[in-house]
């Protein structure tokens, strides 16, 4: 039994056309239930599958004749979403003709366009971006909001910890998630306001829910594996981001700048290769590839704009999954389950 499909924006990314056909491609040959909605310049992307034809034979094309530039303001491109790629590819959602999209894309204009078209799920106030991180545990780590809500209230933050439970119990299996607040300290009189408030409705409302909160976690813990959701508003979100993300790079830089240091360096390189390829694999961005924006009445994954075929692969299998499992459903039964008087006065009934 096929999937549904899954439209693809074909234009979005550093590289285009080539990196997102060449993705879904890969992606279709290891699921044969992939169907796909390809939109885009519909001669690129004939061109572009004539390397691929089990792609072809799972495709529809959906000719786009405009793209959203990487630097366009978000106010601008929703007046260009019905002549553009990655609006159309959004609409298909909207309209039924394709279950998710996936874009590599402008990352505010993607959000404004889904935000606009498909709009928030009921009980949701705002959508979350949210994506996973590798950890030193057995599971990564869902980090949300990601930059999508520079400011967020208590009860915003509660809605964020549902999301990202249901989506990580998807993405891991795990039933009852560890859930945290990101904070600047581990006590209970730490953090505003905001953050004070929602981790008393959380620990009211957790017991409602699979969820196992247990308080904050400082930044410096993020890839430890001790929690499985973290918590935040879309600033702090992705400032730590940001840093988890240049942490990464200067350690990859600092080990090669040390291995070809010497001769004697790069012996120690060669005897060392299979550790240093682990750590590459861990820290490779493709391989944790596709950042959701969840409390959408539809799936939209974002890709980063510099993944290759194998980040594509891996964005739109993570697509897939969130159809099969239906994420959207899943979403709104935890929010019945503890009902709209529960969030607003922190689980008082």
């Amino acid at each position: 039994m096929s999937l549904p499909r899954i439209a693809i924006d074909a234009m979005g990314g550093d590289e285009g056309v080539r990196v997102m056909i060449d993705g879904a491609a890969l992606a279709r040959r290891r699921h044969d239930r992939f169907q796909f909605l390809l939109v885009g310049d519909e001669e690129r992307i004939r061109a572009a599958l004539e390397d691929h034809p089990n792609l072809a034979a799972a495709s529809e094309i959906l000719h786009a004749p405009e793209a959203i530039a990487g630097d366009e303001k978000p106010s601008k491109a929703i007046r260009r979403a019905k002549t553009t790629s990655m609006g159309m590819a959004i609409n298909a959602v909207k309209q039924g003709k394709a279950g998710a999209a996936v874009s590599a894309g402008n990352t505010g204009a993607l959000m404004a366009m889904s935000k606009l078209a498909l709009r928030t799920m009921p009980g949701i106030d705002r959508p979350a971006l949210s994506a996973l991180l590798p950890t030193l545990g057995d599971h990564d780590v869902l980090m949300l909001d990601l930059g999508a809500n520079t400011e967020c209230d208590a009860r915003n933050l509660v809605q964020f910890a549902i999301m990202g439970a249901a989506y990580f119990r998807i993405a891991t299996g795990v039933e009852e998630p560890r859930v945290r607040l990101l904070n600047i300290g581990t006590e209970e009189t730490k953090g505003t306001g905001e953050l004070q408030d929602a981790a008393t409705r959380l620990k009211e409302v957790s017991e409602d829910l699979a969820i196992s909160f247990e308080g904050y976690v400082e930044a410096d813990k993020i890839n430890r594996g001790e929690v499985d959701v973290i918590v935040s508003d879309g600033f702090s979100g992705n400032i730590a981001l940001k840093a988890v993300e240049g942490a990464a790079r200067f350690v990859t830089d600092l080990l090669r700048r040390a291995f070809t240091s010497s001769l004697r360096s790069k012996f120690g390189f060669l005897v060392s290769r299979p550790a240093t390829e682990l750590l590459k694999h861990s820290l490779d961005p493709n391989n944790h590839n596709g950042a959701v924006f969840l409390g959408l009445n539809g799936v939209v994954v974002k890709s980063h704009g510099s993944a290759t075929a194998i980040g594509v692969a891996n964005a739109v299998a993570l697509t897939a999954r969130l159809l099969e499992e239906d994420l959207t459903k899943r979403i709104e039964a935890d929010l019945a389950r503890l009902g709209e008087e529960s969030l607003r006065t922190g689980g008082q009934r």
